[in-house]
């Protein structure tokens, strides 16, 4: 690029000073890092305000006049000012620190420096200086003095447009310094929900039991990387299975949190193990005392009990969507509506009733959290229950069939767009067997968020 007077007033170098000026904010554009948009502007000012020295002073955590010389263009080892600030030196006043104290712009075109003054090392054989504090919170934090070896080198008229540049620069890097922090912490926090995650998940069960009577199948996927929604399957006396499936009220680090201690009262609860709605008060009872108060939140969860002997399912409800059966008859949803009490976690002594039904043969039964019936296209428009039971309706498949549809139905519907909460499913289908009712036939691997069905 050709060279540029930018001080120039003249109306001729207008168009010349200002693709200067684009020039130089482009190439300053692209540094991200703080220490290399330095450089960039300490190149292209050396440009355009030629100076034998460059000084930057920063009164930063220090008493008046003790000032901090945080860059130095003489300098081979150029430190990062603001990660290694111990090796920086502090210079004990001076004509450097009286500068900065005083906070002012400034010229001294007939510079003299005594050689016991502690900034002699810095201007030694230099005649002419200018200072131009850099503001930060109304007040003069750090300041760059500029200085040349002959006398009477600097005239006003460049003062303002030196203190504007270098002021405007000063308020880039900081921003640069503060997005850096920030990514940095996004980083390390991103770090850590990503332990979270993996220990949450090592809570959720992986092996589903098989019961000669009934076809199982899971899928669970957070829109977070540590997400709020939990499930677990039970195993209890006489060959009946318990199905939970809850969610936390929140996203991320402390939903990932309650969930832990969900399972940890689920795991620990011994008392007896039906009618479902004995589990469900425990659970409420403990973290109304001892958790989500401080927390502030709350658990939604629905607990239902497959009976192979019986061939029923019994279920009691914490303010979570009910499960849904599909009747092998006529097609026909059936919405276990009845017997919904409060969210757990909200009041405490509340008792859970439960309520039974009998499956045939051939029906299935769905269990969710409200992440699929919530989920959204780009224009808003929710997915909803009416979507949910007619495919429901339509699906004469075994479990793992109808999570799948469900699945590539709503991945239709959203057509992309980001889901705004988890979501879990647990099908199961009643089915036939010429096995006693309730004998274990082996395990599979639980279809687990993430993987391919």
């Amino acid at each position: 690029m050709k060279s540029t007077n930018f001080f120039d007033s003249n109306p001729e170098s207008r168009s010349d000073r200002l693709d200067l000026t684009i020039d130089v904010m482009r190439e300053l554009s692209r540094a991200r890092d703080p220490q290399a948009m330095y450089r960039v502007y300490a190149r292209r000012m050396a440009e355009i305000f030629p100076t034998d020295r460059q000084i930057s002073l920063s009164r930063r955590g220090l008493v008046p006049p003790a000032v901090r010389v945080t860059r130095f263009n003489l300098w081979q080892d150029h430190v990062n000012p603001w990660k290694e600030p111990e090796r920086l030196p502090v210079l004990a006043g001076g004509i450097l620190g009286k500068l900065v104290a005083e906070g002012k712009p400034g010229i001294l075109n007939r510079l003299e420096v005594p050689d016991n003054d502690p900034a002699a090392p810095y201007l030694e054989g230099q005649r002419s200086l200018m200072a131009l504090p850099l503001y930060e919170g109304g007040e003069s934090v750090n300041m760059v003095v500029v200085t040349r070896s002959e006398p009477d080198a600097f005239t006003p008229d460049h003062l303002p447009e030196l203190v504007w540049m270098s002021n405007l620069f000063g308020r880039a890097t900081q921003a640069a310094v503060l997005s850096q922090k920030l990514h940095t912490a996004n980083e390390q926090a991103q770090h850590e929900l990503r332990q979270v995650a993996k220990l949450q998940q090592a809570l959720l069960p992986t092996e589903l039991p098989r019961v000669s009577t009934l076809d199982l199948s899971m899928y669970s996927r957070s829109t977070a990387t540590a997400g709020g929604d939990f499930y677990d399957v039970i195993r209890l006396p006489r060959n009946r299975v318990g199905l939970l499936v809850a969610d936390v009220c929140g996203h991320g680090a402390s939903a990932a949190m309650l969930v832990a201690v969900l399972h940890s009262l689920v795991k620990t609860y011994t008392g007896p193990p039906f009618p479902p709605g004995h589990l469900l008060t425990y659970v409420n009872d403990h973290l109304t005392k001892m958790y989500t108060r401080s927390f502030g939140t709350f658990v939604t969860a629905v607990y239902a009990i497959y009976d192979p002997d019986r061939g029923t399912l019994s279920w009691s409800n914490a303010g979570h969507p009910p499960p849904r059966i599909t009747r092998v008859a006529d097609g026909s949803v059936e919405v276990l509506e009845r017997k919904r009490s409060v969210p757990l976690g909200i009041v405490d002594g509340t008792e859970y009733p439960e309520d039974e039904v009998s499956l045939k043969p051939g029906d299935q039964v769905l269990l969710h959290t409200d992440g699929i019936t919530d989920a959204k296209t780009a224009d808003d428009e929710s997915f909803g229950t009416e979507r949910l039971d007619k495919m429901l309706g339509d699906c004469p498949s075994g479990a793992k069939g109808i999570i799948k549809r469900i699945l590539d139905s709503l991945d239709r519907f959203t057509k992309g767009a980001p889901l705004g909460d988890d979501y879990t499913l647990i099908a199961m289908k009643f089915i036939r067997s010429k096995k006693k009712a309730g004998e274990l036939s082996g395990e599979f691997r639980a279809v687990n968020g993430g993987q391919d069905m």
